[in-house]
């Protein structure tokens, strides 16, 4: 494909735009590093040790590799590889631990709000980690920016649809992922029977899933109850980085939890290998829903 100055995703970019990848786990950065490629703008991976789980699928772009507890030289190893533009993708696992971060100018300069945003949460973390780079002329850039068709849509993405009683669960889970959102603690609850049954932690989705399905196991749970879970955006959060996503795994562990369905936030979530996560839903009878938003779908 031949640049222009408007991409495909919207963005307006230079033919001269060059872009990394911060690379976590997950499918993500590698839907963003196919998507920018087929615009025109090959990515640089930099993957962040431990945490890359589908470096088979990186191998082709150039890459770099970076320690959580090197993130101080970011903006110099940015500089070098001439990055001007820079989309965080995929799960990081871990917070970087203070007493390793090894020094430099970069870090000196972030020490103090690094150490408030490790108090704060994950989020805050985030956003000292956009703003600092921003302030260095790096363009930060959201994932759902530059693969737009990873946005979940509004209304039912399968042929299984909520029931009444399910939508008293999506409600009763909105509120409770909400709640935990502004504590900046997590993105997803589940809910049966009309209440909250289960939130996430610093585990993940995947943990918060394997704790309901132990839950219904144990007989915590009725055995014919259904349930839901949901995911949304912290109120306030910084999009361009940690959206809240789905991707084939959440409904096979949502399936074995003994779940009905999941709904997520329309416009401010991802849905990962979205083909295959609806022919996954189809085949187990779940369902798949995107909500309206509750604020508007643009970073802060």
């Amino acid at each position: 494909m031949t640049r222009t100055e408007a991409s495909p995703s919207g963005l307006d970019l230079a033919p001269s735009a060059r872009f990394g990848i911060i690379a976590g786990g997950g499918s993500l950065p590698v839907e963003v590093a196919v998507g920018l490629t087929g615009q025109g703008y090959p990515p640089v991976i930099i993957q962040i040790e431990g945490e890359v789980d589908r470096k088979s699928d990186l191998e082709g772009y150039e890459h770099e590799s970076l320690a959580l507890e090197d993130i101080g030289s970011l903006a110099a190893l940015l500089k070098r590889r001439r990055i001007s533009h820079l989309v965080l993708a995929g799960e990081i696992r871990r917070r970087p631990r203070l007493t390793d971060m090894r020094p430099s100018l970069g870090l000196l300069a972030v020490v103090p709000s690094v150490v408030m945003a490790l108090a704060r949460g994950d989020d805050g973390l985030l956003k000292i980690l956009t703003r600092a780079l921003e302030a260095r002329g790096v363009k930060v850039v959201g994932a759902h920016e530059v693969v737009p068709d990873l946005v979940a849509a509004e209304g039912p993405l399968t042929r299984a649809t909520p029931r009444k009683s399910d939508w008293r669960d999506i409600e009763a889970a909105r509120a409770a992922a909400k709640a935990i959102g502004a504590l900046d603690i997590g993105q997803a609850a589940v809910a049966v029977g009309g209440r909250a049954i289960a939130l996430e932690g610093i585990e993940g989705t995947s943990g918060l899933l394997e704790r309901t399905r132990e839950l219904r196991g144990h007989g915590r749970l009725a055995g014919k109850a259904r349930g839901v879970l949901v995911k949304c955006a912290k109120p306030g959060q910084e999009l361009r980085a940690d959206l809240p996503s789905i991707g084939p795994q959440t409904i096979e562990a949502a399936y074995a939890a003994g779940l009905a369905g999941i709904a997520i936030e329309a416009g401010r979530s991802l849905v990962l290998e979205g083909p295959v996560v609806v022919a996954r839903a189809d085949a187990l009878g779940l369902f798949v829903i995107g909500l309206p938003a509750t604020e508007p779908a643009h970073g802060e």
